[in-house]
């Protein structure tokens, strides 16, 4: 993987991730760091989920990517509050 790549990613995941959490409310556990691993994960579970719903194959551009990964992140978010709760 080109640094390059490594840097983009790590941007679209620190935007998805701060996204989420003002989406969300409420303060980070885990600070800034686990923003930014939140929003990467986020984009690989909204990538995932975009995939199975036929749309996988298209490229949407940054704008698509950050939005794809915010609601991954906020899906993951969602998750944790849930399962805590129980």
């Amino acid at each position: 993987m080109a640094l390059w790549t490594l840097l983009v990613w790590l941007a679209v995941g620190a935007v998805a991730g701060i996204l989420a959490r003002k989406v969300m409310g409420g303060t980070s556990p885990f600070g800034f760091i686990g923003d930014i691993i939140l929003g990467i994960a986020g984009g690989v579970v909204g990538g995932y989920l975009m995939a199975l719903a036929g749309f996988g194959n298209t490229t949407g551009g940054l704008i698509a990517t950050i939005l794809t990964a915010t609601a991954g992140a906020v899906l993951l978010i969602w998750t944790t509050k849930f399962l805590k709760k129980s």
